[in-house]
């Protein structure tokens, strides 16, 4: 009999077993390029984005422990970028590069000129947290679809060749490879919705 994959919700509190590595590989392998992703997006070089990003996660870590799922509070994802943006502000003001608050004109415009920052990163977030999110899922269904499939998939979806061309090249009708795109999507949408499962 196979296993299920989990649920967020089931992923989630597997976490709060310190004995369960493969729950904590999973979250990882999840969750950590989305956070790095949106780092790097919100102007980090890479070394302080790997930084900030196992300082988030030891954040979570530690969260896990005396976790308890309420829907009424809010999504997981809504969650996690209220930790991350925390984290991003506390690196902003520890590494000084706010600018500072001298209130002349310089300073006036510097401000105007900036984004609506919540707007800004929930849409930075939201972005990289579905691109890592499908992923995962991606890798996840890819071991479990013949190569031939996967190929059809990924040359017409992801790289945009037409159905005639990937159908020549992988001896394939055309017919037969919108099939295969269309299993391969369905399959990674199932995925995506088990990994999000109710706490999205």
């Amino acid at each position: 009999m196979t296993v299920p994959p989990d649920t967020q919700l089931s992923l989630l509190l597997r976490l709060q077993d310190d004995g369960d590595p493969e729950a904590w590989s999973r979250f990882v392998g999840i969750y950590t390029p989305a956070i790095y992703g949106f780092l790097r997006q919100k102007g980090l070089q890479d070394a302080d984005a790997a930084d900030l990003t196992q300082d988030v996660m030891a954040s979570v870590t530690k969260s896990m422990k005396s976790f308890k799922f309420q829907p009424e509070r809010g999504k997981f994802r809504g969650w996690l970028f209220a930790v991350v943006q925390n984290k991003l502000r506390n690196y902003w003001r520890a590494s000084s590069k706010l600018p500072s608050a001298r209130g002349d004109t310089q300073a006036m415009q510097l401000l105007n000129e900036q984004p609506d920052e919540r707007n800004d990163a929930l849409e930075i977030w939201d972005r990289e947290y579905e691109q890592h999110l499908f992923v995962a899922a991606a890798e996840a269904v890819r071991p479990k679809v013949q190569e031939s499939t996967w190929q059809a998939f990924w040359s017409t979806l992801v790289e945009g060749e037409s159905p005639a061309e990937v159908a020549l090249r992988l001896t394939m009708t055309p017919a037969a490879v919108r099939l295969a795109k269309a299993r391969v999507l369905a399959r990674i949408r199932r995925e995506i919705h088990l990994i999000e499962g109710e706490t999205s």
